[in-house]
């Protein structure tokens, strides 16, 4: 029995540690890459545009206030986005989210989304049709459309005309709905004197700023459902020119941040090809190409494409999912290895906090009850401990008397246990237990937006974001940002430390020394993540604390 504790605590502290390494190091080696510009490469096959801004004057970046001011363009206007379309083009390159504030400040600009080429970091998408029949003209992203309408919301459509000279009239129709949700309807009609053949095809291209591009425990890069499967590409996987192709029916594709993201849903009846790739050192795109649309003579083709540019807003992705039958939308948030858990704790704290109204609050009741629901384990495993605890002068007296001589040890302290009827394992379950918890509420802080800016108590204004009253803060000195923890972390190690003096030593010293180090490696180490996972730790610990005292209390300890 001995052994065996031994070996499961050993077991249960590698856990740890491996998992402390991997978040460790993800936290502290970001990887960083960057900035864009379209064109059309041509191809001896029907390929989507890779398209990257024309450079020119030395690739000069200019205000987006500056670059939207160049063309003429249609406003949007719901009641969760605003910006605009380019009309040349067609172009959706210009996107700010109402609802979302870049910082915690009062004065902070709004979310940007989308932005047009050759600012910063452009992010745009563009839909249109392809042909492989010679002399044929078709919409680029030069095309200057003939606009009916004067503003897009979702009581307005907007209507964009262009004729080929040749015969041939391209009809688009864009529509919103109140959130973020673009519906564009394509429509040719064909009075030239020969059948056509078309190809629809629809692109993002992006241009990540640095923090964009490094790596994080939240996926951020290239994501999409294509054959039902979830497909995620950072964007460092991809060399320059590299790119991946799939053959799917239905799904959708596009680009993931932590909060944000867009994609193009596709035809849930149709064969079409998605390709994901690098275009050059700065800029990705992920596109695609529709079946082949054959339009007689005299005859009129259409298709459509929903256009999603918005924040994940888990209830919102899952209701386009029914309604829509998007399939497995809602796996644009990055709910982990956990996805059974992660994705149950989201709405209940999302349940606890409409009913309460703040959600700090709602993570410590969700504490509360989650305790409540693991009292029976955790009580036969406190037992267990408190037991253990009692034995100790009788295991010391055993150390002093086969110190020398490890196997009759082992046998003696096996027989102690057996006569006790007490098993050392048992133990351990409520910390196996605690990491899926963990990590999956660890998951939720992070990728949730229904908890981004959102407000506790005192100093904490951001749950999503770490304590901000460090100890640099109380002292004014420059102290290493890895040491440079809060309030409620150095409240949290406290609260772990104590919980561990109450529990039995490990009888291997050097198992023991590296126990008593767990809180410190956890207060540092918790110091930098949401702190909302902080409080939620810090109330767990301390009721069990209080079970575990009032069942030493019961066992006379």
């Amino acid at each position: 029995m001995n052994e065996e504790q031994t070996n499961m605590k050993g077991l249960i502290l590698a856990t740890i540690l491996c998992a402390l390494v991997i978040i460790i190091s993800r936290y502290l080696f970001p990887v960083a890459e960057v900035t864009n510009t379209p064109q059309t490469t041509p191809s001896t096959e029907v390929a989507t545009p890779a398209v990257q801004e024309a450079a020119t004057e030395a690739e000069k970046i200019y205000p987006v206030e500056q670059i939207l001011k160049q063309n003429a363009r249609i406003n949007i206007n719901n009641n969760d986005i605003e910006g605009t379309i380019r009309v040349q083009g067609s172009r959706f390159d210009d996107l700010m989210l109402k609802k979302y504030k870049q910082t915690l400040a009062e004065d902070s600009p709004e979310v940007e989304l989308l932005a047009p080429g050759k600012s910063a970091s452009p992010y745009y998408a563009e839909f249109g049709w392809l042909t492989t029949q010679k002399g044929i003209k078709v919409p680029t992203d030069q095309t200057l459309w003939t606009v009916k309408g004067k503003e897009l919301t979702p009581d307005t459509p907007i209507t964009l005309e262009w004729n080929n000279g040749q015969g041939l009239r391209f009809i688009r129709t864009i529509s919103i709905d109140n959130n973020y949700m673009f519906t564009i309807n394509d429509s040719v009609e064909n009075n030239t004197n020969q059948t056509v053949t078309l190809y629809p095809y629809g692109l993002i291209s992006r241009t990540p700023s640095e923090e964009q591009s490094a790596t994080s425990v939240v996926h951020q890069g290239i994501t999409g459902v294509v054959n039902n499967n979830l497909e995620e590409i950072k964007f460092n996987d991809l060399d320059e020119g590299e790119h991946e192709k799939f053959k799917t029916t239905g799904g959708w594709a596009g680009f993931s941040d932590r909060y944000w993201f867009s994609a193009f849903i596709l035809d849930n009846n149709n064969a079409q090809t998605v390709k994901a790739g690098r275009i050059n050192k700065e800029t990705y795109q992920v596109d695609y190409l529709g079946t082949p649309l054959t339009i007689a003579q005299g005859s009129v083709g259409s298709t459509n494409v929903r256009f999603f540019a918005g924040a994940k807003e888990i209830k919102l992705l899952d209701n386009y999912t029914r309604q829509l039958n998007i399939p497995k939308f809602d796996l644009a948030v990055d709910f982990g290895w956990y996805y059974f858990l992660t994705k149950p704790f989201f709405y209940i704290l999302d349940f606890l906090y409409e009913m309460i109204g703040n959600m700090g609050w709602a993570i410590l009741l969700f504490a509360f009850l989650l305790r409540i629901v693991m009292y029976p384990i955790a009580g036969k495993s406190y037992e267990s401990m408190s037991k253990m605890k009692k034995l100790q002068p009788k295991i010391k007296t055993l150390q002093e008397r086969y110190g020398n001589d490890k196997m009759k040890l082992q046998q003696e302290t096996m027989e102690l246990y057996r006569k006790e009827k007490i098993n050392p394992a048992a133990g351990c379950l409520p910390l196996l237990i605690q990491i899926p918890v963990f990590f999956s509420l660890y998951k939720v802080l992070n990728i949730a937006i229904e908890i981004r800016h959102a407000p506790f108590i005192g100093w904490i204004k951001d749950l999503s974001a770490p304590d901000p009253l460090t100890l640099s803060v109380w002292t004014h000195l420059p102290i290493p940002s890895i040491l440079d923890i809060g309030v409620w972390p150095i409240i949290m190690g406290i609260t772990m430390y104590i919980q561990q003096k109450l529990n039995p030593a490990p009888t291997n010293k050097d198992q023991a020394r590296a126990f008593t180090m767990l809180p410190i490696i956890f207060t540092f180490m918790l110091g930098h993540f949401a702190s909302g996972l902080v409080i939620y730790w810090t109330l767990t610990n301390i009721l069990s604390l209080i079970q575990q005292k009032l069942i030493m209390k019961k066992h006379g300890i």
